[in-house]
């Protein structure tokens, strides 16, 4: 296996079942045209504020970055380090909670037409209703859900729901999901798969990309739908290498811990900008 071999682009996007090109698909489609990969930013919704969550959004766009994830803060966030720990219970303390965080999505709708994804535990999902959820995420302008503790064989209802309203269902892949898991979860997936680079919780070192690498290859084999990695890419670097082989390359921690920094709001944001802007520059060099 040799590491910055070229992927190859994913096929065409698929309509939405209301007409149309999601905007997920739709900017895979055109990053493959323009020989790019996808940033992915990963922020915490509601830390420290949901006024602040809107200001970083609008830098990170600013940035280039392609598809945003907004986190859904959840007392027992079992797939998360401590950073994106911390910053849960900083956006719980603000009195964050999923309606108010598509209240956000809604305001910002008028700013940004980027693709935003809300990542949420099961739990949160469940005490708002599946049905309700599904309607009111789609009204707000979100374009899918990554629902870390809901396996894809227990996910039939909420996968139907969102199917009726345009809502992209993501999940994700782990290092360990052995050949037929990774066919049936490629072929569930919409939007994008997200593919876990290393067992273990966000934060964690990546070490190996030559076997995230050949893992992607494998997916590839049963897949139609974009591939992006997750866990562990914190540089420029990282995003690079990544990029060299993978869809997109999905960034959290490493944005989070600019968010927690010293600095007012402006300040902040600039650093976030910047930061985004150097991941987005690597994601354009292969």
């Amino acid at each position: 296996m040799i590491l910055g071999t070229a992927a190859p682009a994913p096929r065409p996007p698929t309509p939405s079942p209301r007409g149309g090109v999601s905007r997920l698909a739709s900017t895979f489609a055109q990053l493959a045209v323009k020989h790019e990969k996808a940033l992915i930013a990963y922020i915490m919704a509601g830390d420290p504020s949901l006024e602040d969550t809107e200001s970083y959004v609008l830098q990170l766009v600013d940035a280039g970055t392609d598809i945003i994830e907004l986190g859904v803060p959840f007392s027992d966030p079992i797939a998360d380090g401590p950073v994106i720990q911390q910053a849960a219970c900083r956006a719980l303390r603000s009195g964050t909670t999923l309606k108010k965080i598509l209240a956000t999505v809604t305001a910002l709708r008028a700013r940004t037409q980027m693709p935003l994804v809300l990542m949420t535990y099961y739990n949160s999902l469940l005490q708002y209703g599946e049905r309700a959820f599904c309607a009111d995420a789609r009204q707000a302008g979100v374009d899918g859900v990554i629902v870390p503790d809901l396996p894809p064989d227990e996910a039939g209802s909420l996968r139907a729901l969102a199917q009726e309203t345009g809502l992209d269902v993501i999940f994700l892949l782990a290092p360990t999901s052995p050949t037929k898991r990774q066919a049936s979860i490629a072929r569930l997936s919409k939007g994008f798969i997200y593919y876990v680079s290393l067992t273990g919780i966000t934060g964690a070192t990546l070490t190996d990309k030559s076997d995230v690498e050949k893992k992607v290859r494998e997916i590839r084999r049963h897949a139609t739908t974009p591939v992006a990695v997750g866990f562990g890419i914190a540089t420029p670097e990282d995003a690079r290498v990544v990029a060299s082989f993978a869809d997109g390359v999905i960034v959290g921690t490493a944005l989070v811990k600019i968010i927690a920094s010293e600095g007012d709001r402006a300040a902040i944001g600039e650093r976030l900008r910047s930061f985004a802007c150097s991941l987005k520059a690597a994601t354009r060099s292969v």
